[in-house]
């Protein structure tokens, strides 16, 4: 991503939508291409490799779930950071996209400066944790968040991104107690609204996954990783 301006795929059905945010993003130094309904999505995102991509919910031929959870399956993508434009402000539809692998949600009527200021959120936490590049090996498991990969007696474990980022929090101080909204500040940000019921539901995944008990729920305070 050095060397060049991030690239930035938007996804909407709405023309004065996409030209609204894509004048707004570009002003901000983002090369901006746009996509008017999910299949152009996809295709486009294969041709252009983009850093982030904004997808709406609500669009012809794919929706913006279907797009995220398709592209989430291949690996060029996962690193890739995903916003939703949504109409839907009720917490089980933000929680299906968080779990469908998105990063943030927006919602509409949009504010082209809360978006603005969000893009450039996501930005900067992900070059902070482009630097934090030093593998975890804790007894039996290795934790990579260069490849986003875990591995277990030499065995992959493929996890989906968010649930990469809260393992690999909690597995950086093994023992140290994470308080729920430490959690959800640090792995989703200030600028996401989810509740205490998606940090459980990423939990059980992870501890689905890997087979493995490396991870104490502290009763009503939070969780642990003990190796």
């Amino acid at each position: 991503m050095e060397g060049r301006p991030m690239r930035i795929l938007i996804a909407d059905d709405e023309p004065d939508i996409l030209e609204i945010i894509s004048y707004n993003l570009g002003k901000e130094g983002y090369q901006i291409h746009t996509a008017k309904d999910g299949n152009e999505a996809i295709e486009l995102a294969k041709q252009i490799n983009p850093d982030l991509i904004i997808l709406d919910v609500m669009m012809p031929r794919k929706t913006g779930m279907e797009v995220c959870q398709i592209l989430r399956t291949q690996p060029m993508f996962e690193k890739t950071l995903i916003i939703f434009l949504t109409a839907l402000s009720d917490e089980a539809s933000q929680i299906k996209g968080l779990e469908f692998g998105a990063d943030d949600y927006v919602n509409k009527p949009i504010s082209p400066k809360v978006l603005t200021s969000r893009v450039n959120a996501l930005f900067r936490r992900l070059q902070t944790k482009l630097t934090e590049n030093s593998s975890l090996v804790l007894g039996n498991i290795t934790i990579d968040p260069v490849k986003f990969m875990v591995t277990i007696d030499g065995a992959d474990v493929v996890l989906a991104k968010k649930e990469f980022e809260l393992l690999f929090l909690l597995a950086a101080k093994p023992g140290r107690v994470f308080l729920r909204n430490e959690i959800l500040s640090q792995v989703w940000g200030n600028d996401v609204i989810v509740g205490d019921r998606t940090i459980d539901v990423h939990i059980r995944k992870i501890r689905q996954k890997m087979g493995v008990d490396c991870i104490t729920t502290v009763k009503g305070v939070g969780y642990k990783f003990d190796v």
